[in-house]
C-alpha cells in the first residue's frame, strides 16, 4: 500500500456532476425554566440569545470546511436557521441547500451545533449551579433529519 494510501484525505469528487442538494439537522439544549422566561423576555445580560445563535449558525456553515478537516468547500445557495422554544428547552433546526458534488449535511449539522454552543455560553451564568458546574444543561439529539439529492 503507497503511502499516501495510508493517510486521511479528501474524496475526489472531480467527476461527480453538480446537482441540487438540501439537509436538514436538528437538535436541542436543556436549560431552566428560569433561563428559558429570561431568552423568551430579552433578559439575558449578553443579549438577544436566538438572534445571535442564528448568526453564529449561519457563520458555522459558512466554515464548515475550515472546521472539519476533509470536508469539501461548496456553494452555500440557501440556509435557514430556526428555533422552538419549548419545555425546558431550545431546539435548533438548520436547512442547508446546495447545487454541487457533495452533500451539505456535515454544514446542517456544524450550525446546529454551534449554535446550540452559542446558547449555552450566552446564558452559562444562568445554568451554574453553586459550584460553578452544569448539572442540568445538556446539549443533545443533533441529527440529521432530512437529506435530498436531486429535485
Amino acid at each position: 500500500m503507497a503511502e499516501e494510501e495510508k493517510l486521511a484525505g479528501m474524496v475526489d469528487i472531480t467527476e461527480k456532476p453538480p446537482v441540487f442538494r438540501k439537509a436538514t439537522a436538528r437538535g436541542s439544549i436543556r436549560l431552566h425554566e428560569a433561563t428559558i422566561e429570561a431568552i423568551k423576555k430579552g433578559r439575558v445580560k449578553k443579549g438577544d440569545v436566538l438572534t445571535t445563535a442564528r448568526l453564529a449558525a449561519i457563520l458555522a456553515v459558512k466554515d464548515t470546511p475550515r472546521l472539519i478537516p476533509l470536508c469539501h468547500q461548496i456553494p452555500i445557495s440557501g440556509l435557514v436557521v430556526s428555533f422552538e422554544i419549548e419545555e425546558g428547552q431550545v431546539r435548533a433546526t438548520v436547512t442547508v441547500t446546495s447545487v454541487g458534488k457533495t452533500g451539505v449535511e456535515m454544514e446542517a449539522l456544524t450550525g446546529v451545533a454551534v449554535a446550540l454552543l452559542n446558547v449555552w455560553d450566552m446564558v452559562k451564568y444562568l445554568e451554574k449551579d453553586e459550584t460553578g458546574n452544569y448539572p442540568e444543561t445538556v446539549i443533545f439529539g443533533i441529527a440529521v433529519c432530512e437529506k435530498k439529492k436531486g429535485n
